[in-house]
């Protein structure tokens, strides 16, 4: 075999094992793995829509993304979610924006007393509202989904039935939740929600001002014999991607997210408002738990002293240069078009 054969057989040899290089790792890669943090417990509803949304991405992109879901704070704590995500330790998070009021002021305007009926409700006003003013603190991230608690209601271990019996009680709630909690004259405790086992049985505090679901999802209904129907605000949620793992993403799944946003929001509202009715029937049949609905003179008392609330709000956003007032008259606008 003379040189220049030999030679060109090298040349035809390097150039395969070239396109070995590029090509087989492309292939042996595999899906695109994302990783979702939240921090509730895996049967609460914070973590159902989470696996719901990870099987609709993985089954509308054929397989291209594999979603590895981390429930009950095994990824990130409760209150440091949009700061992990910002920083890359997780490439999705679930927040409760409840729980940082002072940081999340446009989208907690939602946990102000504005007859919000239900979580299907306050899922698709929140979603809008995020849409119409884009507040800042989502700048750094993109944003996959949005939707709220149903209505809080007081769980306690001793019946609540009027302003007297809620006087100087410990209940465990945050954000907008604790100040209403306070304008009726109990002490609000904050605290994430799954501290709030512990403090029960420890007695710290003697129950908790939250949606319904809960006396399910956490047993509250095993400790808190008594519910007194209030009916008031809820708690906001949001799910937040990493921007450099979302640019990173091939269009076509870009628009898969895309395309689930307000499906998920509206997703979650409904299985939400289903899940209370369940948890509340389950409470009763299963635990004897006393539901108290408040007589039309006294709910009337207990609502008197949360209006000074949004006021109260309104000018603390103004003070921070936002269109605080545009922000109610919008939520009032988005409350009645969505419970038609």
């Amino acid at each position: 075999m003379n040189k220049k054969v030999i030679l060109s057989l090298a040349v035809i040899f390097m150039g395969a094992a070239c396109i070995t290089a590029f090509t087989v790792p492309a292939a042996l890669a595999g899906p695109i793995q994302l990783s979702y943090a939240n921090f509730p417990p895996a049967p609460t509803f914070p973590c159902v829509q989470m696996e719901r949304w990870k099987k609709e991405v993985e089954k509308h992109t054929n397989g291209k993304v594999k979603v590895n879901t981390y429930p009950g704070s095994t990824l990130l704590g409760a209150k440091n979610r949009m700061d992990g995500v910002i920083a890359g330790q997780a490439d999705i998070g679930n927040l409760c924006m409840a729980y940082q009021p002072g940081r999340f002021v446009v989208t907690n305007a939602t946990s102000l007393p504005l007859g919000i009926p239900n979580s299907r409700v306050g899922s698709l006003a929140l979603l809008n509202l995020y849409k119409k003013y884009k507040p800042a603190p989502f700048a750094k991230v993109k944003a996959l989904a949005m939707f709220t608690t149903a209505p809080t209601n007081i769980m306690s271990k001793v019946p609540v039935r009027s302003l007297d019996d809620i006087k100087g009680l410990d209940l465990r709630a945050s954000g907008g939740a604790a100040q209403i909690l306070g304008a009726w004259g109990a002490n609000p405790v904050g605290m994430p929600m799954p501290q709030t086992v512990e403090a029960l049985q420890k007695g710290t505090v003697k129950g908790l001002f939250s949606s319904l679901e809960s006396m399910k999802d956490f047993k509250f209904a095993e400790m808190c014999k008594y519910v007194t129907m209030t009916e008031t605000v809820i708690y906001p949620f949001a799910v937040v991607m990493n921007m450099d793992s979302w640019n990173a993403l091939p269009a076509d799944v870009q628009k898969v997210m895309n395309d689930l946003v307000v499906e998920q929001s509206e997703w979650t509202g409904n299985y939400m408002d289903n899940h209370v009715n369940k948890a509340v029937a389950w409470s009763k049949s299963q635990q004897g738990v006393e539901f108290i609905k408040l007589s039309k003179k006294e709910k009337a008392q207990w609502d008197a002293k949360l209006e000074f609330l949004t006021d109260k709000w309104v000018k603390g956003a103004q003070a921070k240069g936002l269109p605080a007032q545009n922000i109610v008259d919008y939520m009032d606008m988005l409350i009645n078009k969505y419970s038609m």
